[in-house]
């Protein structure tokens, strides 16, 4: 998926009329990073880019929403799921982690999302939160699954159900992709 995330968080940041140091101040991300990712110069982490989104008052899945607004249905093919992940500049294909939301967003009171971890990626190297409960199924692969100060490895069939709000992290430590269902209510993530 091909999205400007430099472009887009200075056209978010710019319309709140916030400066990059405001902002800094308010998520606690240095002015220098927010610089450097709006620059394209850098590509945030997942738990960097919430806590800018968050100082924003934006959801992950709206900052990465296209706009559109696609016809009401109940069903969606796997071609239809929306990829809401933040790129992983240099990476090679098939590298990192990638989030495909099913649905509109905002259009639900439930955020259902299709994960895939790479071999040795996970969320970012720090812990983060959100406004919500979260839960999931680990489908294949293994994941390493942080809430708190507690770390536990699932593997696949194993699930999780937490508050959000603990601030948490996802790692794939193994040697093949892990690949889960999560939801999230509200959807904030």
């Amino acid at each position: 998926m091909d999205h400007d995330i430099g472009a887009r968080l200075k056209e978010l940041r710019e319309k709140r009329r916030f400066s990059q140091r405001q902002l800094a101040a308010l998520t606690g991300v240095t002015g220098g990073m927010i610089s450097m990712i709006e620059q394209n110069r850098s590509s945030p982490s997942v738990a960097t880019l919430k806590k800018i989104l968050t100082g924003l008052g934006i959801s992950l899945s709206d900052f990465f929403s296209s706009g559109e607004d696609p016809a009401q249905r109940w069903y969606f093919r796997a071609e239809d799921l929306r990829e809401i992940t933040p790129e992983s500049r240099g990476a090679e294909p098939g590298r990192g982690v990638v989030f495909r939301q099913i649905g509109r967003p905002g259009a639900s009171a439930v955020q259902m999302l299709h994960e895939t971890y790479a071999p040795g990626a996970d969320t970012g190297p720090e812990l983060y939160a959100h406004d919500a409960e979260e839960a999931g199924l680990v489908i294949s692969g293994r994941v390493l699954v942080t809430v708190g100060d507690e770390t536990q490895m699932l593997g696949a069939g194993d699930g999780y159900l937490f508050n959000s709000r603990t601030p948490h992290r996802f790692r794939n430590p193994g040697p093949e992709h892990c690949v889960m269902v999560s939801a999230c209510t509200p959807p904030t993530f």
